[in-house]
């Protein structure tokens, strides 16, 4: 297909570290780099911070709870007007909606739209709070959209139970290139460190599963090394550590993306040991396409990711003890880790932008020669019944 002008649309805030951003970002540059036009609209904090030249700031956005975390997203009468000038100015062959069953930008472009319009949903469980205060105003606009992709069988299956609807699975791209030509870095590549990535003071991410399997790891492990990175606050996590078993500890905060792919080299195991809300895992594949062993939850979106333990070995779901035998078990066999790494290794490759782009591409086209370009309702509708919902 020749170039296209693809305008996507973020619901979260843009400079808040998240997989869905990291996604899109991704997703933008691999595209560009193929020749099309790429506008991205999303909400931005500090639209001081140096966007990216194809990122348009929609305001300033707001925090809500949703799916077991807390999530920065804008909605109402301004942010339609920006996303209705935004759409009008750019002369869009196709939009990309990203989450647009929830209250923000991709919820109001849906309704803006007149064009081929693709959506990707990428949450695994259903926020009764915001579907009540959305009402049945999702039915029509989910109808309207050309064509869906979920990143997963089990988004897949949310959408499908939530509205009645299919979706293409298309999973989640990350760029291998970025992993490559960069080794362990020396303070972190001790014998017997594992490491955990997670915005840590959301207790979903589990990091109070793995800080309380140390004490019967260590037992076993007498030069365990922990390393914790991401954001969020150290000191909320200190008192659930032992004093005598703190020195082992290491928050990291942030990463940058040479960081990581150092981070995932210099361990001896990835621990994910998230609780619930996933419906992907980014970061476990980008542990994978960098030949790093993965202990994970059993969670459904990780089971299926890691070929239901081919791939990574897998525990209980909030089994701490469990999660303490596993890493015992493999950090006692280089073999193992091995094996598994190199599993991970090749099953990572799937997830690469040069096949997980081609795919996105070919639903573009799809949704260009079907759509119908027919308005289900119109916006007045759309705020009215809203404001009837509050």
């Amino acid at each position: 297909m020749s170039s296209m002008r693809i305008g996507i649309v973020c619901p979260y805030g843009w400079d808040t570290p998240g997989g869905v951003q990291i996604h899109i970002k991704e997703l933008a540059e691999w595209l560009i780099a193929k020749g099309h036009f790429v506008s991205v609209l999303a909400p931005v904090t500090n639209e001081q911070s140096g966007l990216e030249p194809w990122v348009v700031s929609a305001g300033r956005p707001i925090s809500i709870p949703y799916n077991g975390a807390i999530a920065k997203v804008i909605f109402g009468p301004i942010a339609s007007s920006r996303v209705k000038q935004w759409i009008a100015s750019e002369n869009f062959d196709l939009l990309h909606l990203h989450e647009p069953a929830i209250p923000s930008l991709s919820l109001l472009a849906g309704w803006a739209g007149d064009g081929p319009m693709v959506a990707t949903f990428h949450v695994a469980a259903n926020s009764q709070k915001i579907a009540n205060a959305i009402g049945t105003m999702l039915d029509p606009l989910i109808e309207r959209i050309t064509a869906k992709i979920a990143v997963s069988e089990i988004a897949r299956n949310t959408l499908k139970d939530r509205f009645n609807t299919e979706a293409v699975v298309i999973p989640n791209g990350i760029d291998t290139r970025k992993f490559e030509g960069i080794g362990a870095r020396s303070e972190w590549a001790l014998p017997n460190t594992i490491g955990f990535i997670g915005r840590f003071d959301e207790s979903r991410k589990g990091l109070s599963v793995l800080l309380a399997a140390i004490p019967e790891i260590v037992s076993h492990v007498p030069n365990l090394r922990v390393l914790i990175a991401g954001p969020g606050d150290p000191h909320n996590f200190r008192d659930e550590i032992s004093p005598t078993l703190l020195e082992r500890v290491t928050f990291l905060g942030r990463l940058s993306e040479t960081e990581k792919a150092q981070f995932f080299k210099s361990i001896s195991i990835y621990i994910a040991p998230n609780t619930g809300g996933e419906s992907f895992g980014i970061i476990l594949a980008e542990a994978m396409a960098c030949h790093t062993p993965i202990i994970a939850s059993d969670l459904s979106a990780f089971a299926n990711l890691l070929d239901q333990g081919k791939s990574g070995e897998l525990f209980e779901s909030g089994s701490s003890s469990v999660l303490a035998s596993k890493v015992v078990k493999l950090l006692a066999s280089q073999r193992e880790r091995e094996n598994i790494a190199e599993a991970g290794y090749k099953k990572s490759r799937i997830f690469d932008w040069n096949v997980v782009g081609e795919q996105v591409l070919s639903i573009y086209e799809m949704a260009i020669v079907g759509n119908s370009g027919v308005k289900l309702a119109s916006e007045n509708r759309f705020w009215n019944r809203l404001r009837s919902n509050d």
